[in-house]
């Protein structure tokens, strides 16, 4: 690689939240006024059985999301440290035309109701785009093989499936964060959780990589998508004022795919130390805890819905979400106890390529017993309640 592909000496972390600031700024400037459009354009989610909400909300608050990632990443086209991101990978041009494809699919989903097929036909498209752009997985370390010094190998993807895994991973990741969207705020913060953690992963990369330009789009995808959750949470939590709708979730599944597929599967890890089994693990423990919480719940309802004789598809109020309101948690308390196990799994992966991994084990142990017991305080209660 020639030096014109390093970056200067140090992270661009200023610069990074600078993005991430004005991608939670135009958002929630934009929401307002998508809001508005939505009530106008009659993308109102009316209650139905399955819901939790009882009044009718506009949705399609994934265009104003949409808005704040493309404000983003026009700073970081003209911000010098960060325009490496566009001189030497089409990543970032690719999620801003996959993102553009997916939001549209969804905000008419969000007004028509479209049928799953045709949302499916929409998300592997989206997915396609990505793949022809060059975002694609090439590589990842395997436990097996290797040698005397060195712990299992690296293993080269063909192109087709690399191709083929992108796709799938792409389109799990798009219907993950759309089934968890189901209370107000859930899927907005789960997206910030997980899309927070992916940055902090990838300034761990660029840095240890030196400032190698093929860590700058994963980094930048992650911190554009970070901002625009923040900015919608503000009007998403409950009581929401607007829903996000499937161009929402669907755009959250699709650059959070795309940051881990940039971040996890283009870049080489050969360079590492080899006897350092978590650092080589890194990529792939950081994408299985950023979907960890969406994917649980994806395969869930699933396995349910199939056992029970009926399509994937079909909806129903079993997912984690409504469990933990069975429990008797308020909406309110269940949604910010599903981010206490999105952070702890996310940021606890994240932290085993930064830190000493047995003092990072302890502290992510005592965050699992945390949330196992705040999550069944209510049950607790109320069997003490009966037997008293």
């Amino acid at each position: 690689m020639d030096n014109a592909s390093w970056a200067p000496v140090g992270l661009p972390a200023r610069e990074y939240l600078l993005v991430l600031l004005t991608a939670a700024a135009t958002t929630f400037l934009l929401t307002g006024l998508v809001r508005l459009l939505a009530i106008r354009v009659g993308a109102v989610a009316y209650p139905r059985q399955r819901d939790v909400h009882v009044t009718p909300m506009p949705r399609m608050g994934g265009v104003a999301m949409y808005g704040g990632v493309l404000a983003a990443m026009f700073l970081a086209a003209n911000l010098p440290a960060l325009s490496r991101s566009f001189d030497y990978s089409k990543d970032a041009l690719a999620v801003i035309a996959a993102g553009g494809l997916i939001v549209a699919v969804g905000a008419l989903d969000d007004r028509f109701e479209l049928d799953s097929l045709t949302k499916l036909a929409g998300q592997v498209t989206a997915s396609g785009i990505l793949v022809l752009l060059g975002v694609q997985w090439f590589n990842f370390w395997v436990p097996w093989g290797g040698s005397e010094d060195h712990v299992g190998q690296l293993m080269v993807l063909g192109s087709n499936q690399g191709q083929l895994l992108t796709v799938l991973l792409t389109v799990a990741m798009i219907n993950a964060m759309n089934f968890v969207d189901g209370l107000d705020g859930l899927a907005s913060g789960i997206g910030l959780v997980s899309a927070t953690a992916t940055f902090v992963f990838c300034l761990g990369v660029l840095d240890r990589q030196n400032g190698d330009v093929t860590a700058y789009p994963p980094a930048l995808i992650a911190a554009a998508i970070a901002g625009a959750c923040l900015g919608f949470l503000p009007h998403n939590f409950q009581p929401a004022r607007i829903f996000m709708g499937d161009s929402g979730s669907m755009l959250i599944g699709l650059m959070l795919a795309t940051a881990s597929t940039s971040a996890s599967g283009k870049m080489d890890y050969t360079g590492s130390n080899p006897t350092d089994t978590i650092a080589l693990l890194s990529p792939l423990l950081v994408v299985a805890a950023v979907l960890f919480v969406p994917l649980l719940d994806l395969i869930m309802a699933v396995v349910r819905r199939t056992r029970a004789g009926r399509s994937p598809f079909h909806a129903d109020k079993m997912h984690l979400h409504h469990r933990l309101l069975e429990i008797g948690h308020s909406q309110r308390r269940a949604v910010l106890l599903i981010y206490l196990w999105a952070a702890v799994i996310a940021f606890g992966a994240v932290s085993l390529t930064l830190f000493n991994a047995v003092v990072v084990a302890w502290v992510v142990g005592l965050g699992v017993l945390l949330a196992a017991i705040i999550s069944v305080i209510p049950r607790m209660r109320s069997r003490a309640d009966r037997e008293s």
